[in-house]
C-alpha cells in the first residue's frame, strides 16, 4: 500500500534552479522514498548520490567549476541523500548553485543539527527547508475507509505512524520493527556527529521523559537521576529535538505572578517510539496512560499540520502555581488559541485564570470525536 506524502507536493513547488531544497526529518520517516518518487516522476536527466558513499566524497573533494561541470554533464536535477555526511557540503552546494544556472538540487538530512550546521551560512538565501514527519492523520485519511478510522486511531496511539508500519500485518511485527528502530537508528546521528560515547545515557534520559509525557520536566532532577550535569542534560535534549525525536514546549506567560514559565514539557514526535522506549505496547483497554498517549499524539499531529501548512506560530503550554493549566497555546497573527486534549468527550471548562487574563483568546477541547477538524484547519 502506497502513502501519498504531503511533503512531496511541497518539494515540487519549491524545486527550482538557484535554490537548494533541503528535506529534514528523523530517520525512517520516508525521506529516501520521497527522493525515489521524484526520480520516478521526473522527465529530466538526473544524478543521484548517496552522501554515505565515500566514493562520492572523493569525487567532490576537488572543488572547481570545471571539475563539477565534468561531473554534472547535461543533468538538470541533482539529488543527494544523507548529504550531511559529505565534508563541507554547504560550500559544495553553494558552488553548484552559483555555477550552474539551470540546475535544480534537492538533498536530505536525517536531523537538523547536522545538515543545518553544514549548510547554514554558505546557503544563506539559497535554500528552502522542508520538514518531513511520520505519516500524518491527513495522509492516512486518503487510504482508510470511514468505518476503519476509530480502530486505526487506537492502533496509532500505541504503534505510532512510521511509514514502514503499513507493511506489517500483526502487532508482533510492529513491535519488533519499533524496537529495532530505537536500538539501531535513533541515536546514530548523535553518536556519529557529536562524539557521544555512551548511548545508554541518552536512552535513559528518553525513558524518564517518556514516563513524564504531558508533565513538566525538571532539568536538575533529570540530572540527579542520571548522574549527569544540568548542561549535559540540556545539550542532549537539544540534540534530540533537532533530531526530531522529541518536541519542546515552554510555558506561556505575560509575566503574571502566578504563571509558570521556567519549566518545559517534552513530547515525542511519534507515539510508537515513545512506547518502544518504555517497552509497553499494551492495547488501550489495559493502559493507565491513555491521557498522556492522546495528548502526545494530538500535539505531534498539530506540529505536522503547522509545518506542512507553513504556519508562523509559537507553541506553549500554560499553567499556574495553583494548577490551572492548558495543554497547548498557539500564538499566531497576534491572537491566542488555547487547546485542551481529552480522550473522552467530557465537559471541560476554560480555566478561570486564563479567561480573566486573556479574555480575547479562543478555547477548544480536542477529543477523539472532533480531532479531525482540528488537524485539518488552523483552528
Amino acid at each position: 500500500m502506497k502513502i501519498e506524502r504531503i511533503a512531496e507536493s511541497l518539494i515540487n513547488k519549491k524545486l527550482s534552479p538557484g535554490k537548494v531544497v533541503i528535506i529534514l526529518g528523523a530517520r525512517r520517516v520516508g525521506k529516501t522514498f520521497l527522493l525515489q518518487e521524484i526520480i520516478n516522476k521526473t522527465k529530466e536527466k538526473y544524478l543521484f548520490w548517496n552522501g554515505e558513499d565515500f566514493a562520492v566524497h572523493e569525487m567532490l573533494k576537488y572543488r572547481s567549476k570545471r571539475h563539477y561541470k565534468n561531473i554534472i554533464g547535461d543533468a538538470s536535477l541533482l539529488i543527494i541523500d544523507e548529504a550531511q555526511y559529505i565534508p563541507e557540503i554547504g560550500f559544495i552546494l553553494k558552488l553548484f548553485v552559483d555555477s550552474f544556472e539551470g540546475l535544480k538540487i534537492v538533498v536530505t538530512g536525517s536531523s537538523a543539527f547536522d545538515i543545518s550546521n553544514r549548510t547554514g551560512e554558505p546557503l544563506t538565501g539559497r535554500k528552502h527547508e522542508i520538514k518531513i514527519f511520520p505519516v500524518s492523520e491527513l495522509e492516512y485519511s486518503l487510504l482508510e475507509k470511514p468505518e476503519e478510522k476509530a480502530d486505526s486511531l487506537k492502533q496509532r496511539l500505541i504503534y505510532g505512524c512510521m511509514p514502514e508500519l503499513i507493511n506489517f500485518q500483526n502487532e508482533k511485527e510492529k513491535e519488533e520493527y519499533l524496537r529495532s528502530l530505537v536500538s539501531s537508528y535513533l541515536f546514530k546521528d548523535i553518536l556519529v556527529f557529536e562524539n557521544v560515547i555512551n548511548s545508554s545515557k541518552i536512552f535513559n534520559l528518553l525513558k524518564l521523559i517518556a514516563f513524564q509525557v504531558g508533565g513538566e520536566i525538571s532539568i536538575e532532577e533529570l540530572g540527579r537521576q542520571l548522574s549527569m550535569s544540568k548542561n549535559t542534560v540540556e545539550r542532549y535534549l537539544d540534540l534530540l529535538s533537532k533530531m526530531f525525536v522529541v518536541h519542546k514546549l515552554t510555558g506561556y506567560s505575560k509575566n503574571l505572578r502566578k504563571e509558570i514559565v521556567k519549566s518545559s514539557k517534552y513530547y515525542f514526535l511519534d507515539n510508537g517510539v515513545r512506547n518502544a522506549i518504555i517497552a509497553d505496547f499494551k492495547p488501550l483497554s489495559f493502559r493507565n496512560d491513555i491521557g498522556a498517549l492522546w495528548e502526545n499524539y494530538m500535539i505531534s499531529e498539530r506540529i505536522k499540520f503547522q509545518s506542512y501548512n507553513g504556519m508562523t506560530v509559537n507553541n506553549y503550554f500554560w499553567r499556574t502555581y495553583d494548577r490551572q493549566e492548558i495543554d497547548l497555546v498557539e500564538e499566531r497573527e497576534g491572537n491566542l488559541f488555547a487547546f485542551e486534549m481529552k480522550w473522552n468527550d467530557t465537559k471541560v471548562k476554560i480555566p478561570v485564570a486564563w479567561r480573566k487574563s486573556y479574555p480575547n483568546s479562543q478555547f477548544k477541547v480536542i477529543t477523539n470525536k472532533n480531532y479531525s477538524d482540528w488537524i485539518s484547519s488552523p483552528f
